[in-house]
């Protein structure tokens, strides 16, 4: 078998780089059941490191700017408009979770959280927005595991 071969055989197989590739469920085919969504976004498991990075992040998920975080001392300006997230995990199923970061809509009625994972129906939009999520699917299953870190 020649080397050209073998390649294209990884590639197909989506393992180039050493990375699988995932299969990523789009914002209009998220299942919801009674506001939670069960079901992984991606085939790929949230990073806790990473989805605290997307947390704190001021351009993305900018998560402290309504919610305290005990486990971010060192992070300026927690806000005080959303819940306290310390024992967050306790609180919230896996699913819960993720269907409040998904789409808040759906479970907290008149709610000002942002939905995360949703790129259409929406008021007033920007045309630079339109169509787009704020996180990805894997940033939202990383924000996810970062939140099932956060206990009592």
């Amino acid at each position: 078998m020649s080397a050209s071969t073998i390649l294209a055989a990884f590639a197909a197989a989506g393992l180039m780089a050493g990375t699988a590739v995932a299969g990523t469920v789009a914002p209009d085919a998220v299942k919801y059941e009674d506001g939670q969504v069960a079901a992984p976004l991606t085939d790929v498991a949230g990073d806790p490191a990473e989805g605290a990075k997307w947390f704190a992040n001021r351009k993305l998920g900018n998560c402290l700017a309504c919610h305290q975080n005990p486990d971010m001392p060192d992070e300026q300006f927690h806000g005080e408009t959303g819940p306290s997230l310390e024992g967050v995990a306790d609180r919230w199923s896996e699913a819960e979770l993720r269907g409040i970061v998904v789409n808040s809509k759906m479970v907290f009625d008149g709610t000002m959280m942002p939905s995360f994972y949703r790129e259409s129906g929406f008021n007033r939009t920007a045309g630079k927005f339109e169509g787009k999520t704020i996180l990805s699917a894997q940033q939202v299953e990383d924000v996810i595991a970062y939140l099932r870190t956060l206990k009592e």
